[in-house]
């Protein structure tokens, strides 16, 4: 088992980040329809047109990656770092050809 230094602990490890971040783009998507919820609160909200977009984009971004670290320590936990990375890489792939299929048919 790998032993980790440093505060950080696992998320020092490049395949944990790099997996994460896959996760992350392959998460974006379906995790943006839970915002739209904030992007109305915003609308209601005392920001301007730009600040809204940019706190929806940071926010939304925020929420990926958070998310995809999550899903990438579970998976590197059960299965290792490289499986954790892999299936992410699969995950983007799929979700690029059902964005294709959509298209074709719409």
């Amino acid at each position: 088992m790998q032993e980790w230094s440093g505060a950080i602990g696992p998320l020092a490890d490049p395949a944990i980040l790099r997996g994460g971040l896959f996760w992350a783009l392959a998460l974006y998507v379906p995790l943006s329809g839970p915002l739209q919820r904030l992007e109305e609160s915003l609308t209601q909200g005392p920001l301007n047109g730009q600040s809204q977009q940019i706190a929806l984009v940071v926010s939304s971004l925020l929420l990926a990656l958070a998310v995809g670290l999550v899903v990438q320590l579970l998976l590197s936990w059960t299965l290792g770092p490289g499986w954790g990375s892999s299936l992410a890489l699969i995950t983007v792939g799929w979700s690029l050809f059902l964005l294709l299929a959509r298209r074709e048919q719409g």
